[in-house]
């Protein structure tokens, strides 16, 4: 279904948790009413909280269940400006200097679009369809980048030097995920609204696997998320992700189901990632 403003504008939390929910994500009534507000306010969400919570299937439902064009920045330390915005095709330029060197009238031309390289950012301000943009994992990138997106974002254009300034085209949702690797400007915080996804309650999670991994018995899904919560509560160099706990009742699942416990002993090694937390887990969980 297709979402125009004025239906936007109509909507109630209680129909959002219904939306995601379609799109087989779990909400709870803080993501949903910030996600509400975002679109009240017109304002980007920053989203924090441990990995592997959900923060970026977030950004990728929010599109899905509205109806958006999806575009992602993966940030990563030394990310650069030309690596967001685009660049210059250099090879193509040569190859048009080189075709054209005894014509000096066309060299301007390679400072044109179909000279140019569009990523990601670009890409989701230029698009004619309603859109939502990740910028995921922006606490790897610099204070000088974070900077620009800022300003990008809050001035709604682009500029790029020798091609020209870009406005932004479309109805478009910005949401940025975090680690908290390092502290995010004042002003980026200023400017989003703010939601912290922590590790699910167990009434959620065993919905959230239900709604993943179908089919399989209530009592398996139960005893495997216990399981993981008693986990999360040891000293772990990582604790297992909500990825990790549908991986694990999957894998129980196939394994077999009359003794439980060795079977998560047999597949342990889908939730948890060190061979330290391993022998922890099985001597503080199974061993008993």
């Amino acid at each position: 279904m297709r979402f125009n403003n004025l239906q936007i504008e109509n909507l109630k939390i209680k129909d959002i948790d219904k939306l995601l929910l379609e799109s087989n994500y779990v909400s709870n009534n803080e993501i949903s009413t910030t996600l509400y507000l975002s679109f009240l306010l017109g304002k980007p969400m920053l989203i924090e909280g441990p990995p592997g919570v959900g923060k970026t299937e977030l950004a990728k439902v929010i599109a899905k269940s509205f109806d958006r064009d999806f575009f992602r920045i993966q940030c990563y330390e030394g990310i650069t400006f030309e690596q967001i915005v685009g660049e210059w095709n250099y090879q193509k330029q040569l190859l048009h200097l080189e075709a054209a060197k005894n014509d000096t009238s066309n060299v301007d031309e390679i400072f044109a679009d179909d000279f140019f390289i569009r990523r990601s950012l670009l890409n989701a301000f230029l698009n004619e369809k309603d859109s939502v943009l990740l910028i995921d994992e922006i606490d790897k990138a610099d204070e000088e980048v974070e900077s620009f997106l800022l300003q990008a974002l809050g001035e709604q254009e682009i500029t790029i030097n020798d091609l020209g300034t870009f406005q932004l085209q479309n109805d478009l949702i910005v949401i940025l995920t975090s680690n908290s690797q390092r502290s995010l400007l004042d002003e980026t915080k200023d400017r989003c609204l703010f939601l912290y996804i922590p590790y699910p309650s167990i009434e959620r999670e065993i919905e959230i696997v239900k709604s993943k991994v179908p089919g399989v018995e209530d009592e398996t899904v139960s005893h495997v998320v216990k399981i993981v919560h008693r986990i999360r509560d040891l000293n772990l160099m990582k604790k297992p992700s909500v990825r990790g706990t549908v991986d694990w009742v999957k894998s129980v699942s196939n394994l077999g189901t009359r003794n439980i416990d060795q079977s998560m002993q047999d597949s342990v090694g889908v939730a948890i990632k060190t061979e330290t937390d391993k022998k922890r887990v099985l001597k503080d969980i199974f061993k008993e």
